[in-house]
């Protein structure tokens, strides 16, 4: 475990609102029904917890540790050149939600904490939220401006379609 600090504050923020964003940092909330079901509630948890909905996308992971938990260091890689440090700072794993957060390290081209997040609502839907706040850090995120916002917007929505792909078969509608 890493003992650089997070780039941002308030770490954790997340925890108890998905869509806390603090002053000076853009919101993201993308939220994907995934279908019914504790079945499919379960394989949705395990792809999320053990980052295989991440690598089913084709991103990089180098992990400290083979399922999300809160300290371990996290290295996401996107297209084998863009390196994204960052550190969970919690987790839920509940009969009706699991998911983490990490939050942003020296190094990666944001600033701030994105959760994935599993939901099993009360009428028995499963939903995939994918919640963010963040700044650009590093030059080309700024330069990026509007594409980099849409870039992220993309990435959220694309865990949804992969995570469902990954749970089909095992919805109870």
């Amino acid at each position: 475990m890493s003992s650089a600090p997070f780039t941002y504050e308030p770490a954790g923020a997340t925890r108890d609102d998905l869509t806390f964003c603090p002053p000076g940092f853009r919101p993201l909330f993308v939220r994907t029904r995934l279908g019914e079901g504790p079945k499919l509630f379960h394989r949705a948890a395990d792809a999320v917890l053990t980052w295989e909905m991440h690598r089913a996308m084709g991103v990089g992971i180098d992990a400290t540790a083979d399922r999300a938990a809160p300290g371990v260091d996290v290295t996401v890689t996107l297209a084998g050149l863009l390196k994204a440090p960052c550190r969970i700072i919690w987790t839920v794993e509940q009969p009706r939600r699991a998911g983490w957060a990490y939050g942003t390290l020296p190094g990666h081209p944001e600033c701030g904490e994105e959760a994935f997040v599993v939901d099993r609502t009360g009428d028995g839907t499963v939903w995939l939220t994918v919640a963010a706040f963040s700044k650009p850090a590093k030059w080309y995120a700024k330069a990026g401006g509007p594409a980099t916002r849409g870039f992220q917007h993309a990435y959220a929505r694309r865990c949804g379609t992969v995570l469902k792909r990954l749970c089909e078969g095992l919805s109870e509608e």
